[in-house]
């Protein structure tokens, strides 16, 4: 069963007749689904249009509404700046496993900015047969994998364009680079690893120049939820890539052989990493209002009650003594937020100057923020 769809909020004209928007006005149509070439809108000149790669099959789930909130709403700074300025970015959310739709490359001029979901079933999309366990009864079409290894070339060879990627979105990279394999969770690891856990980073994150604020202590509180585990290949990395995270076996336990976190490409500056992924949902904040999105969810008949109950379950575990929701709020800063905010700035700034608007943006403005507190 699918999950609802966002729709837009509607807009009016400026009364004034100038450029920008009325205070309280949102522009129309900010969020688009794309599931057939005739669902892509004509650009839109105020428009920074940001490529969703949805990997949800139509699966329900909370991670792709969570990063559409997240890239629509933003926060107060680009809200204010983007109903200042009219700039304003707009999603285009594409259904590339069952629908085959795969966003144009950088070069086209319409995207600079590619963020992957996560989604159900065995990363090698050949595999999914809809019988065996590791594909969750998922069968699909594998021809979306191509086009969509040319687009993730087209982006690692364009200093440009950036691209974030979430739990089967960063599966998908390795296989594309051939960096690790997926292995099926068996009993040896209890199986699928799911709820609030750890990460713990590598020398090379204490050393980089973003993921180093957020190094101490060496350890990152996780929302988890995977299948499969990605192990390396014996080969070496390619140029530029550089190991963040490994998983932990068990909380405070030893560093265990997955892959996690992984740095492939870093912005022109130096700092911020532009192709990276991450085997967690830091997409999936707040956990107050994910609660009462999966009671909206149960009640519009779009999940089971059984599918709200395993959800509730990780959503609501802590650890005593410390303050979780803070620690993965900072996690979440590190490894997804942050290089998004990042790279909208960015791309806002760029496209209020190209139309001759004021925009008090910068994307120098997150690096100078820091790091949140250790919770």
């Amino acid at each position: 069963m699918r999950g609802r769809l966002l729709v837009a909020r509607p807009a009016g004209e400026r009364r004034d007749g100038r450029s920008g928007r009325e205070e309280g006005e949102e522009p129309a149509s900010r969020y688009v689904r794309v599931e057939s070439p005739a669902d892509v809108p004509a650009p839109d000149p105020r428009a920074v249009d940001v490529a969703v790669l949805d990997m949800n099959h139509g699966w329900p789930n909370l991670g792709h509404d969570s990063l559409v909130h997240s890239l629509l709403e933003g926060d107060p700074e680009r809200h204010r700046e983007e109903r200042r300025s009219g700039v304003f970015v707009r999603v285009l959310s594409y259904e590339v496993r069952r629908c085959g739709m795969v966003p144009e490359p950088p070069a086209g001029g319409r995207f600079a900015v590619y963020v992957g979901t996560g989604g159900p079933g065995h990363i090698d999309p050949a595999r999914n047969d809809g019988e065996d366990p590791g594909s969750q009864g998922v069968r699909e079409d594998p021809r979306w994998e191509a086009p969509l290894f040319r687009l993730f070339e087209a982006i690692r060879d364009d200093p440009g364009a950036a691209l974030l990627a979430v739990c089967h979105s960063f599966g998908v990279i390795c296989r594309w680079t051939g960096i690790a394999r997926p292995v099926l969770r068996g009993a040896r690891k209890g199986g699928k690893s799911t709820g609030v856990l750890e990460n713990v980073l590598t020398a090379e994150a204490a050393a980089h120049p973003w993921f180093g604020r957020f190094a101490a202590p060496g350890r990152l509180r996780i929302l988890d939820n995977r299948l499969y585990d990605l192990v390396e290949e014996p080969r070496p990395l390619p140029a530029g890539a550089l190991r963040i995270g490994y998983e932990t076996l068990g909380v405070g336990g030893p560093p265990g052989d997955a892959l996690t976190m992984l740095e492939l490409a870093r912005d022109a500056g130096g700092v911020m990493p532009r192709i990276f992924g991450v085997n967690h949902h830091p997409e999936v904040v707040d956990r107050a209002h994910q609660l009462e999105l999966l009671d909206d969810k149960l009640r519009r008949g779009e999940v089971s009650a059984q599918w709200v109950a395993e959800r509730r379950e990780i959503l609501t575990r802590t650890y005593p003594g410390e303050d979780s929701e803070g620690r993965l709020q900072r996690t979440s800063e590190c490894t997804l937020l942050g290089p998004l905010r990042f790279f909208l700035y960015r791309e806002l700034r760029h496209r209020a100057a190209a139309l001759g608007l004021a925009c008090d943006l910068h994307e120098d403005q997150v690096l100078r923020r820091g790091a949140p507190a250790t919770a």
